[in-house]
């Protein structure tokens, strides 16, 4: 059976002081049934510091969004380093809403950012205006990742669900999005 590990940040207020999770109420319902499934409770009872992870024990790697990954995960070598390991190693790597923040220090095996010529999405310039929440983080998610090469794309609607996979890469754009990356990511699995 595959392994996923699954990155949480340890952020828990954005740069303006707010929450870094403000989740929608189905998302709240759905995530309460998750939580209270005895193998998840401990799971996260046992969770591991990214220090901690061996690369090999896993078949991917799943960021979980929220303004977290951007104050926290962006900036963290510990993490770069491991999502570099993942991408090198051909292991999915994704993440979904603002979670692709945390892939801005992974690079390849040749030293360049793994989202350089890669298509991918992530929380919009416009979804982010609409919750005026360019002051909570320290940069657009869509501007950064583009500035590293990337091929930014999305929805054609705000908050309309948009999943990439280029290679070995796939994100998520929003809330909306998480369903069906998780759908991809099972069948990339397989």
């Amino acid at each position: 059976m595959p392994s996923v590990l699954f990155v949480f940040t340890s952020a828990n207020k954005t740069l303006s002081g707010r929450q870094t999770v403000r989740p929608a109420v189905s998302q709240v319902l759905r995530s309460q049934k998750f939580l209270k499934d005895e193998t998840v409770k401990s799971k996260l009872a046992n969770a591991k510091k990214l220090t901690e992870v061996n690369v090999k024990d896993y078949d991917a790697i799943f960021y979980v969004g929220g303004h977290g990954p951007v104050i926290d995960l962006a900036n963290d070598p510990e993490n770069a380093k491991l999502a570099s390991q993942f991408y090198q190693s051909g292991k999915i790597v994704s993440a979904v809403c603002h979670a692709p923040a945390a892939l801005v220090g992974a690079v390849d095996a040749d030293g360049k950012s793994i989202v350089a010529g890669k298509k991918f999405t992530g929380f919009s310039n416009v979804e982010e205006d609409l919750v005026n929440g360019a002051k909570d983080i320290p940069f657009s998610l869509e501007d950064k990742l583009q500035a590293l090469g990337g091929k930014y794309e999305k929805a054609a609607e705000p908050w309309g669900s948009h999943v990439v996979v280029d290679g070995n890469l796939l994100t998520g754009q929003n809330p909306a999005s998480a369903e069906p990356l998780g759908q991809a990511i099972l069948k990339a699995l397989k």
